[in-house]
């Protein structure tokens, strides 16, 4: 292949005359190049660990405090060193090198330099105090009490004069605290009021309170440590326990999807879309590597936090006997892509730029064109990925054990390397996904079970995240889900589809604007060789996953009747209004009330992640038996005020560190740690969510003008059912008169 003689450096032959060496000048160019990249890349990090340490300090901020101290000294004749330089003198021949005037003026630098990282550090820990209020949660938007004017003004001056970078905040932001467990005892109760008979709820109150009196003491005591020592106390036991030791497959269980637009089709090529949206997420990478988005501020004023977004790219995850462990790495220039039982490495730099959106078009052309066949094994590989993760009991089951045993050598090691340690997976589809307006239901419940699942082996579950393109030109995400939560790759794909038809748009024909590289290399095909041994492995995974695929329903409904609009006008707050409605919903359909999740961020805290709003309160209840019996107008629209201010009051809650079960979850965890069996904790832990949901927030509403081109509204995206009985339920609002509901649940459940 042409691409593999480009890629050679030098060649040297051997004659009687000596050894001739032939470079190849193309090939040295393109090394140069490539390393001046990689220097540039490390040059920039440089640079921005340096402003991100010295933040709500600046550059001009140093300069005032240098100049106003150099400047007050000698205003007042003092001696700007503060003697630094007479002490030093005692063991250092000093003035041996230095005059006496450049001492003081060497010296009094030193000190000015000195208060200004002192100014920096009282800033910083100030606005981590600041931070930790969150009395202006609980008032009503546009309203803002004179105490929360003044906390806001505050919290901009502590913030500094410097713009900020992604993680500027970081340093700054609070601590998760560690709740009380007679608060958490008690917030426990009250939510499982409403879904235990009387006698069912005493016996619940006896094992709360011996957990209090017995258990709880101690293990308080193991969590307040950790809290003090780490910065925070639930994310790595999190993301440790929850994701990495699941034994399960994560297709379903935990990777979730992300769809395209709804009504909008930019182009009808596969190639073409593949190379916008490649391209976009691609310069979504440089931004984020030159820390240039921005950090998400609540009331353009309260910092998020932003380490999530750290692994978003380069990043895959590697199947263990006991535990996953996420391999990150800093710097790669390839994506792996999947088509027709084929892999191949596709760079995506060249002449020391990145590859323009047409360029990278004609590199996905080159693979639809390709007819060679998938070698043995190679078709249903990632099939790997989508099974149990290693070997239970006496019986070998893949990934973890396959993956060791015959993926670990030679030619199979490089191709894996070179999957792994892509940017992120591309699957070119074969078939057509798109909303039909003819058959809405079935099309859309297609469409996501495509992404969720797919065949279950033309997707590498375990990369961060993978672009799905099929051959009529839609296209979707499907993300693993330990390294970040679903609103930080929700950002990057308001990105992705701001870029496409609106930044970046299309010819008249259909292709990406541009031409084509004359003499680009063209993709690499990867070479993989396995073993009969090792195909087995992947058809018992295959056979797993494909179980899992086929018992996966979901329902996806465009709700058009009315929207966010509306319900503000009742005001109302529209998330807890669908969370009641989801309770009525619920209820109807079972006859009865169930543990109800509800994620909800903690990213005010630094490295928060999620915590739970139980959505099933005794509020709740109260409006939907009104509702089912009946009752007057009057009295319903009062429950469900009533119902919506203890929503919200829970999910203010939930996002300020007073939540119930992340606690709970730590505090179970020490006491497997400590070997003490409670009853409560046990009973509590197993406790099924039958109904699952999740909010994705539209987190960039300025990229879209729904009002003038309401046509550019997502679907959003869903997940799979957490419980075998249960359903679950993602929602998305868009503009002011949409909903779109994303509804799973098995076909295998009794119910």
């Amino acid at each position: 292949m042409a691409e593999a003689h480009q890629a050679v450096a030098f060649q040297f032959t051997v004659s009687p005359d000596g050894i001739d060496l032939q470079l190849s000048h193309e090939a040295l160019r393109q090394v140069y190049l490539s390393g001046l990249h990689s220097w540039k890349k490390r040059f920039i990090r440089f640079r921005n660990g340096i402003m991100n340490g010295v933040y709500p300090g600046s550059a001009p901020g140093f300069v005032v405090v240098l100049a106003g101290y150099m400047g007050r000294a000698k205003y007042v004749q003092a001696d700007p060193s503060l003697g630094l330089f007479c002490k030093l003198g005692q063991y250092i021949p000093v003035s041996n090198y230095m005059s006496f005037e450049t001492q003081r003026r060497v010296g009094g630098i030193l000190v000015g330099t000195g208060l200004w990282v002192a100014i920096i550090y009282t800033m910083r820990n100030v606005l981590k105090f600041l931070l930790s209020w969150h009395g202006w949660m609980s008032e009503r938007h546009g309203a803002a009490t004179w105490k929360s004017r003044v906390w806001l003004a505050l919290v901009r001056i502590f913030s500094g004069i410097q713009t900020p970078t992604l993680c500027s905040f970081q340093t700054s932001l609070p601590n998760l605290p560690v709740p009380s467990v007679k608060d958490t005892m008690t917030r426990y109760l009250e939510s499982v009021r409403p879904l235990l008979e009387e006698k069912e709820y005493k016996r619940m109150e006896v094992l709360t309170l011996d957990f209090q009196k017995n258990y709880a003491p101690k293990l308080q005591w193991y969590l307040r440590l950790k809290s003090l020592w780490a910065t925070n106390y639930v994310s790595d036991w999190w993301e440790e326990y929850i994701y990495l030791r699941s034994r399960n497959p994560i297709m379903v269980n935990s990777n979730y999807y992300v769809m395209d637009f709804l009504y909008v089709f930019p182009t009808q090529r596969q190639a073409a879309r593949a190379g916008n949206a490649i391209h976009s997420i691609m310069l979504y990478r440089k931004k984020l590597d030159r820390a240039e988005i921005k950090p998400f501020l609540l009331q353009n004023t309260i910092p998020m936090c932003s380490s999530q977004y750290e692994r978003m790219f380069n990043t895959s995850r590697v199947p263990g006997i006991d535990s996953d462990t996420l391999q990150h790495v800093s710097n790669s220039r390839h994506i792996a892509v999947y088509h027709r039982g084929r892999y191949f490495k596709v760079g995506m730099f060249y002449d020391g730029r990145l590859l323009l959106p047409r360029e990278i078009e004609q590199q996905m052309e080159r693979i639809l064109a390709d007819t060679s066949e998938p070698q043995p094994g190679e078709e249903k590989l990632a099939a790997l990925t989508a099974g149990d993760r290693c070997c239970i009991g006496p019986v070998l089951v893949p990934w973890a054990c396959a993956r060791d045993a015959y993926l670990r050598l030679g030619k199979n090691r490089q191709s894996l390397d070179a999957v792994e340690k892509a940017a992120f997976f591309v699957t070119l589809d074969d078939t057509e996904q798109r909303h039909d307006p003819n058959y809405p239901v079935e099309s859309l419940r297609r469409y996501a079970k495509s992404l969720l699942h797919g065949n279950c082996y033309d997707r590498w579950f375990d990369k961060s995240f993978n672009l799905i393109v099929y051959k009529n030109g839609t296209m979707g995400l499907n993300a693993e889900h330990s390294w970040a939560d679903a609103p930080i790759i929700g950002h990057l794909w308001e990105h992705v589809l701001f870029m496409d038809p609106v930044k970046l748009g299309y010819t008249s024909d259909g292709h990406c604007k541009g031409q084509p590289h004359r003499s680009l290399p063209g993709p690499q095909r990867l070479q993989w060789s396995i073993p009969s041994e090792c195909q087995s492995m992947i058809d018992n995974s295959l056979a797993v996953a494909q179980a899992l695929a086929d018992d996966v329903d979901i329902h996806i409904i465009p709700f058009e009747d009315f929207g966010k609009g509306l319900i503000k006008k009742c005001k109302t707050s529209p998330d807890a209004f669908i969370q009641i409605a989801l309770q009525l919903a619920y209820f109807r359909d079972k006859g009865k009330f169930c543990l109800t999740y509800e994620a909800s961020m903690t990213r005010l805290f630094r490295e928060g992640r999620t915590e739970t709003v139980r959505s099933c309160t005794m509020e709740t209840c109260a409006f939907v038996r009104a509702i089912v019996n009946a009752e007057p107008k009057e009295k319903k629209l009062s429950l469900l005020q009533t119902a919506a201010k203890k929503h919200q009051q829970m999910y203010r809650m939930a996002m300020t560190g007073k939540g119930i079960d992340r606690h709970l979850f730590c505090l179970y965890l020490v006491s497997k740690y400590l070997q003490l069996d409670s009853p409560f904790l046990k009973e509590v832990l197993s406790e099924p969510w039958r109904l699952s949901t999740s909010q994705t927030p539209l987190q960039q509403p300025e990229l879209f003008d729904l009002v003038r081109h309401p046509e550019l509204v997502s679907s959003g995206g869903g997940f799979g059912p957490v419980a075998d009985d249960g359903y679950g339920v993602a929602y998305i609002i868009v503009g002011e008169n949409l909903i779109n509901f994303h509804i799973s649940c098995k076909r295998s459940s009794p119910e």
